[in-house]
């Protein structure tokens, strides 16, 4: 039976940070091969099951207010709620974590903290191919779009995810090691966790992307469905759309229906064990990328488990 969690806090803030794991900026497409590159520090990965308690929210929230974290992420905070949910997502110390499509790694380092050093995350990136014309979608996600003036960034997510390890390195933050790989959507499972080795997989905001980007989805789910140990967790959040609408306005209004999620993602084999209602916005019509008057998108998360 699916619990529906009711977790709710204080009226959500405007949306006014950029979403740092959206898939808005252009991509290029993906090229027939690539291989795994890891430029993070790495770590041998087991198959055992970490014991541990989930974090309590109390605890997840003394994570969110570390005073290393830095005012970027803190402004993301305003959108994402992370103490409810982080709680929710329920990353438990040693697990082995992979976040999908990292982007800027907000949530990756969050798991981090969450696993622990006995741990381990894995982040996802698409790999990119300089020489291919990028793929850009027909609008960009609400809030995204770059200051005038400001030039493209040089760093890769590599390089980001290198700092913030760095970065909690020199605060003292018991961590777990983030290991980045240049892994195509269709196929984001590392080689060293595809067979039933991880405990946890995150996609935060962006499954509607892959709408508007080339990716078979169905083909992603079941490699995700195949490297969670049984009983692993798939966690999802995302932009939604109104009824009947599946993922045509992936797009343009960077949303996605619910129960077309759902059914997508329970066709590999999963099944939904919760929802979470803490970013959810009734008042939201739906029918626009940035909903006007100026508004919190309802957004929704839900949680699989693998049987």
């Amino acid at each position: 039976m699916a619990v529906r969690l009711l977790l709710r806090t204080g009226a959500p803030a405007l949306a006014a940070a950029a979403l740092l794991g959206c898939a808005s900026t252009p991509l290029p497409p993906e090229p027939p091969h690539m291989e795994t590159v890891s430029k993070v520090t790495t770590m041998s990965v087991s198959s055992s099951t970490s014991s541990a308690a989930p974090l309590t929210r109390e605890q997840v929230a003394a994570i969110v207010a570390s005073p290393d974290r830095t005012d970027a992420d803190r402004t993301n905070d305003q959108r994402r709620h992370p103490a409810d949910l982080m709680t929710f997502v329920g990353a438990r110390p040693g697990w082995t974590v992979l976040d999908v499509s990292t982007g800027g790694g907000y949530t990756t380092e969050l798991l981090a903290r969450m696993v622990g050093p006995t741990g381990m995350v894995w982040a996802q990136g698409r790999p990119r191919n300089p020489s291919a014309p990028a793929v850009r979608p027909a609008q960009p996600e609400g809030g995204a779009a770059p200051a005038v003036g400001m030039p493209a960034p040089a760093r890769t997510p590599a390089d980001v995810l290198a700092e913030r390890s760095g970065r909690m390195k020199a605060a003292g933050v018991a961590a777990a090691p983030i290991a980045y790989v240049a892994l195509p959507f269709d196929d984001p499972v590392p080689p060293e966790v595809a067979d039933g080795k991880l405990d946890l997989v995150t996609l935060m905001f962006n499954y509607h992307d892959f709408g508007w980007i080339p990716v078979d989805r169905a083909r992603m789910n079941r490699a995700i469905f195949a490297a969670l140990k049984p009983g692993g967790l798939y966690v999802i959040a995302d932009h939604a759309g109104r009824p009947g609408t599946g993922i045509t306005e992936s797009g343009t209004l960077h949303r996605i229906e619910e129960s077309f999620l759902r059914k997508e993602v329970e066709a590999a084999g999963f099944r939904l064990l919760a929802e979470g209602d803490f970013l959810r916005n009734p008042g939201d019509p739906r029918d626009r990328n940035t909903p006007e008057p100026l508004q919190p998108k309802d957004e929704f998360v839900l949680k699989f488990v693998k049987p």
